[in-house]
């Protein structure tokens, strides 16, 4: 178990990587189509088909990463106020529901992939990108997200349980 959980952070961690590379790579296309439009007047149309498209990928590539991290935003100066019992009270319930929103992602995520696959949609845009290509990362990336809420709320129950057993 401790090597699939070891594999599943190496991969959030490529997966949180790839992330930043196509922020740089979206900042260098977005400023490099700026000065070719604006000095050369030669617009790259591609620049803003490839940004929207990737800045989804940018979002499901990191979610899971972000979260493992704690990085969500979150209310701080309520949450230190609690005993630490509530606390992990709130975090179990937060991530029970963030592991069923993520299960309807996921799944609804694989439907409509598989649907835009078979019916061979393409974007109604000069690069025509396949749909499914664009949609593919939703499902990975909430299934990613998924597996590390159940983590989340396993190390929440965890903590509750040591609490209520130190109380006794």
């Amino acid at each position: 178990m401790k090597k699939l959980l070891s594999i599943f952070d190496r991969t959030m961690d490529v997966m949180a990587f790839l992330a930043g590379i196509i922020l740089i790579f979206i900042m260098l296309s977005v400023c490099m189509e700026v000065i070719w439009r604006d000095f050369f007047d030669w617009p790259q149309m591609w620049v803003t088909q490839v940004t929207e498209c990737l800045l989804l990928y940018i979002t499901f590539l990191g979610s899971a990463w972000l979260l493992r991290e704690e990085g969500h935003v979150k209310v701080d100066i309520l949450l230190t106020r609690l005993k630490p019992r509530t606390g992990a009270f709130l975090g179990i319930v937060g991530s029970f529901i963030g592991v069923m929103v993520s299960v309807v992602i996921t799944i609804s995520g694989f439907t409509l992939s598989w649907h835009y696959f078979l019916k061979g949609m393409y974007t109604p845009t000069v690069m025509e990108i396949p749909m499914a290509a664009i949609i593919v990362i939703i499902p990975i990336g909430s299934l990613m997200l998924l597996i590390q809420f159940i983590r989340r709320t396993c190390r929440f129950i965890a903590g509750f349980v040591i609490e209520a057993n130190e109380r006794s």
